[in-house]
């Protein structure tokens, strides 16, 4: 039997390096491509054929911030497959990321450049936007729209007999801080993207309290600092020019500038040959690189707190019913 991955977010960046590395350790892999844009998915998944004849690599459309889409992708995919073996919810965004610019020279200067350069701590602030769901952007993208999906797809998840496993694409700028259960999209907040990421960790660790024994497990996986769209996105391109020695430089001293998208899927391949059961579910997997450019993967117990995690969960089922009912009615009316 062929494994099946499917990998959310999978036409660029780190989604894409992803594919790339997973056909590399097993062409024989069914790999399916979760992406919004299905021009892009198609292309990519010829070059992926052509590189690797003897897989199966097939693509499916959904953008993750209209739950529409949603449904629709997972009724699809329950058509096609019996069971996922492996799902990626890598897709993610960052909108309009604002740099704090005093904040950076003073950090520049400071003890901490190291940890804000790693982290991106106090460096960027996004403006969010409603989406047609009624819901914060960024929290539907990185967080909600993956969990109705997992949602939809527990018949092809929970299988007692052979695990499957669920991969989140987190982030190092995951902090408690910038999270809050009265306000769980972030929309009076100026971090979505570090509330979104907490919170991706906190449905993780609530995802294995309620799943494991039904045969599914859920890991949180943090690329690094990686030069993406995302990323790029962030300053001006002469900045990075000038930035770029002095990152390089600082990869001597830290682990977390992975720099590169092969570099970044570093966890995200690891975890693809562990036995999920042996994985601590209060722990993140971090990609990393030493200055001379090695990989390997380090962990990192997160700063989480179980009774928070359900509750979290509790508020996710909440919003669940709550837009669904809202769907209904819509589609009762259209």
């Amino acid at each position: 039997m062929r494994k099946v991955v499917m990998v959310t977010g999978a036409s660029s960046g780190i989604g894409l390096a992803l594919c790339k590395r997973l056909l590399a350790e097993d062409d024989e892999l069914h790999l399916c491509l979760a992406c919004r844009n299905v021009g892009k998915a198609e292309a990519v998944c010829g070059a992926l054929l052509a590189s690797y004849p003897m897989a199966e690599v097939s693509t499916v459309q959904v953008d993750v911030s209209n739950l529409q889409s949603v449904f629709r992708a997972a009724k699809e995919l329950k058509q096609r497959f019996q069971r996922l073996d492996y799902v990626y919810l890598n897709a993610g965004i960052m909108p309009n990321p604002q740099l704090n610019v005093k904040a950076l020279f003073s950090g520049l200067f400071s003890r901490n450049v190291i940890h804000m350069f790693s982290t991106a701590e106090g460096l960027l602030t996004q403006h969010d936007k409603v989406t047609a769901d009624g819901l914060q952007e960024v929290f539907e993208t990185n967080v909600f729209g993956h969990f109705i999906l997992i949602r939809e797809l527990e018949p092809l998840l929970c299988h007692s007999d052979n695990p499957s496993q669920l991969i989140w694409t987190s982030s190092r700028n995951a902090r408690k801080s910038n999270f809050s259960l009265e306000d769980i999209q972030h929309s009076k907040g100026q971090e979505p993207y570090s509330s979104s990421k907490y919170a991706t960790d906190l449905l993780n660790v609530a995802l294995n309290r309620n799943f494991n024994q039904q045969g599914l497990y859920s890991s949180v996986t943090c690329p690094g600092t990686v030069m993406t769209n995302l990323t790029y996105g962030i300053l001006p391109p002469f900045v990075w020019t000038l930035l770029m020695p002095v990152i390089w430089l600082l990869r001597f001293f830290a682990n977390a500038f992975t720099l590169t998208p092969y570099n970044g899927t570093e966890a995200l391949v690891w975890i693809f040959h562990q036995k999920p059961e042996s994985l601590n579910p209060l722990t993140k997997y971090l990609s990393a690189t030493t200055g001379f450019g090695s990989n390997y993967v380090m962990v990192q117990k997160m700063d989480i707190d179980e009774d928070t995690a359900e509750k979290f969960y509790q508020n996710l089922l909440e919003l669940e019913k709550h837009v669904r009912g809202t769907i209904q009615k819509s589609d009762l009316h259209s």
